[in-house]
C-alpha cells in the first residue's frame, strides 16, 4: 500500500523548538505516523502539553528544556535521542527566527546572530546527529525549515532572509556531503498560522490583505508543514535529497509588506 511508505514507525526524531507552532505540530505527526521524539525548547510547560498530545497518540516523547541559542545545548539532543530511545533516525531542525529590522538599523550584529541561531546551530545538530544516525539507524533523514523570504526580497528582512537563504543552501551543500546514508532537505513555510501571525489573523483587514495576496487565498496551517515534514523523513520521501520544498500557498511575491518608508 502506497501508505505505508508513509509511515514512521519506531523511529525516533529530534525536533527542535518543539514548544509549540511548527515544532509541535511536526512532533504530533511523527506521532500518528509511530515515532518517538525528543522534543526542546525554552519552556517546560508547553513541551509537557506537546509530549502529552504524543502520548495519546501512542508515542512517547522526551522533554529537553534548553536554550538552543546555545549550539552546545542544540548538539546535546543527538545523544540524548540515543539514551533515551537507543537510536537516531531524524533531525527536524525547526528553532530560528530573527525580528524585522529596516536595512539601516541592521548591524553586523544583528546579521551575525541571526546566522548563528539559525544555521550554526542547525549544523552544531547537524554533525552530532550525523555519526548517531549511522551507527544506530544505518540511514536518517535531516529536515531544516527555513522560509520564503529566505527566496523573496522583502523590506526589514536583511538579517532573518540572509540566515535563511544560508540555511536553505546549507541545505543543498549537506546533503551533497552526506549522501547516499544521510538525505537532507528544507521546507520553507509562508505565512503560516501560528502564535507569531496572532496579531495578523485577529486583525481582519491585515488578514484579508495577506489572503488575496496569496494564491491559495488562505493563511497556511502548521499541519501543512507537519505532512511535508512527514513526507521528508519517511520512505515516501526516499528518493529525495537536497531540495527546498516550498509550503508557501504559492506566493512569488511577500504577501505582508511591513510599514518601512521609501528612502
Amino acid at each position: 500500500m502506497i501508505l505505508d511508505r508513509f509511515r514512521l514507525d519506531d523511529t525516533v526524531a529530534v525536533i527542535t523548538g518543539a514548544g509549540r507552532g511548527l515544532g509541535a505540530a511536526i512532533a504530533v505527526a511523527y506521532a500518528e505516523a509511530g515515532a518517538d521524539a525528543v522534543i526542546s525548547a525554552r519552556s517546560e510547560s508547553e513541551l509537557e502539553k506537546v509530549a502529552a498530545e504524543v502520548a495519546d497518540r501512542g508515542r512517547r516523547a522526551r522533554v529537553v528544556v534548553a536554550d538552543l541559542s546555545d549550539p552546545d545545548a542544540a548538539a546535546a539532543l543527538a545523544q540524548t535521542a540515543v539514551d533515551a530511545f537507543g537510536r537516531l533516525d531524524t533531525v527536524v531542525n525547526n528553532v530560528g527566527g530573527a525580528m524585522p529590522r529596516p536595512l539601516l538599523d541592521t548591524s553586523p550584529k544583528n546579521l551575525s546572530d541571526a546566522f548563528g541561531f539559525n544555521v550554526a546551530n542547525a549544523h552544531a545538530l547537524v554533525t552530532a546527529a550525523v555519526p548517531l544516525v549511522l551507527e544506530t539507524a544505518g540511514s536518517g533523514s535531516i529536515i531544516n525549515i527555513t522560509s520564503a523570504m529566505g527566496r523573496l526580497p522583502g523590506r526589514a528582512y536583511a538579517a532573518y532572509g540572509t540566515a535563511k537563504a544560508a540555511l536553505a543552501h546549507y541545505t543543498r551543500l549537506a546533503a551533497m556531503d552526506l549522501n547516499p546514508r544521510i538525505r537532507v532537505n528544507a521546507i520553507a513555510p509562508g505565512a503560516i498560522l501560528t502564535s507569531a501571525l496572532d496579531i495578523v489573523a485577529a486583525d481582519d483587514t491585515m488578514r484579508t490583505a495577506i489572503e488575496n495576496s496569496t494564491p491559495m487565498h488562505r493563511l497556511g496551517e502548521p499541519e501543512d508543514i507537519a505532512a511535508a515534514a512527514v513526507y521528508l523523513a519517511s520512505p515516501a520521501g526516499a528518493y529525495v535529497t537536497g531540495k527546498v520544498l516550498e509550503v508557501d500557498g504559492g506566493i512569488i511575491a511577500p504577501n505582508l509588506d511591513l510599514p518601512i518608508p521609501d528612502m
